[in-house]
């Protein structure tokens, strides 16, 4: 066959592969990258005193005066019933509809308790203990409709407590040796070691990270690098005092407030193995991010101000 008839041939063929392809229903051709799940924001101040740009951000996440409708848990504390009041006159002088539910694990479940959280427009949980609040509100019908809400746009926002309850890997504050082959009681979280720091479950509004709060002022660097050493597919997030990480609904991280956000990235480090009982690794990323920065969770690539 001459060759301007094989290059005809060949030519034909690709054009009606090409048309096959463009002209083939959607199950057949190439499927398109899933998009992310629906959710609203997220305000996570890590303690102490809250510039008034924190409470601000939370309350434009919910709505802004006039239309934000916001209920407080404050039950972390045993004072929450009175701070978790003052928090909600707070954010009513500012405009929003604001209401402190401090509840018992069965008031959790009751159709009142639901039917007010299912017209939130944000959630905020309060400082204190926070095994305190899971305890009341883990696998209640409260809990479900939070997880219902937050799909659905609300903002969920806390601090101190209510930040370490974000991540499902929670830090209760505990540690299981303290001091480790040296005990000491008399100081917490001065080693860096494997299964020492004690977690339980948190409500999993991030699932992608590992959230600690004071993180600087109270120099609790050592029991979160423990922690994504042993979880290294987790982002290690410490928040410290008076300042905020904000996830937008696009999974946009940003930092707020007066302070600095410590990001421990381990996601492609080298880790001594599980059956090791020597905590150590190489190639650990770090980054301090103040005010003004952003932070890409997939790419951990930083911008700051």
């Amino acid at each position: 066959m001459p060759l301007v008839a094989h290059r005809l041939r060949f030519c034909l063929t690709l054009v009606a592969i090409l048309t096959i392809e463009a002209c083939a229903p959607s199950g057949v051709s190439r499927m398109p990258a899933p998009a992310p799940a629906a959710h609203g924001a997220l305000v996570i101040v890590g303690g102490g005193p809250r510039p008034p740009e924190i409470r601000q951000r939370f309350v434009d996440f919910a709505g802004g005066a006039g239309t934000g409708s916001i209920v407080v848990f404050a039950m972390a504390s045993e004072e929450g019933a009175a701070s978790g009041e003052e928090e909600a006159a707070t954010l009513r002088a500012m405009g929003v509809d604001a209401q402190n539910l401090y509840l018992t694990n069965e008031q959790a479940n009751s159709d009142s308790v639901v039917a007010r959280v299912g017209k939130a427009t944000g959630i905020w949980f309060g400082g204190g203990d926070q095994a305190r609040l899971t305890r009341v509100l883990k696998g209640t019908r409260t809990e479900t409709a939070l997880h219902e809400r937050f799909r659905a746009g609300a903002v969920v926002g806390g601090s101190s407590a209510g930040a370490a309850v974000m991540s499902l890997i929670m830090l209760t504050g505990d540690e299981r040796h303290p001091g480790g082959d040296r005990p000491d009681t008399t100081q917490a979280y001065i080693t860096i070691a494997r299964d020492n720091v004690i977690t339980i479950e948190g409500f999993g509004l991030v699932r992608n990270a590992i959230v600690d709060q004071h993180f600087v002022r109270r120099k609790r660097n050592n029991r979160l690098l423990s922690l994504v050493l042993e979880h290294p597919e987790l982002i290690g997030v410490g928040i410290d005092e008076s300042t905020a990480l904000v996830i937008d609904s696009q999974d946009r991280w940003s930092v707020i407030g007066a302070s600095v956000v410590v990001i421990y990235d381990a996601r492609h480090a080298a880790i001594t193995p599980q059956s090791s009982r020597v905590l150590g690794a190489s190639g650990l990323i770090l980054s301090v991010l103040p005010a003004g920065s952003s932070y890409d969770p997939v790419t951990g690539r930083v911008t700051l101000p």
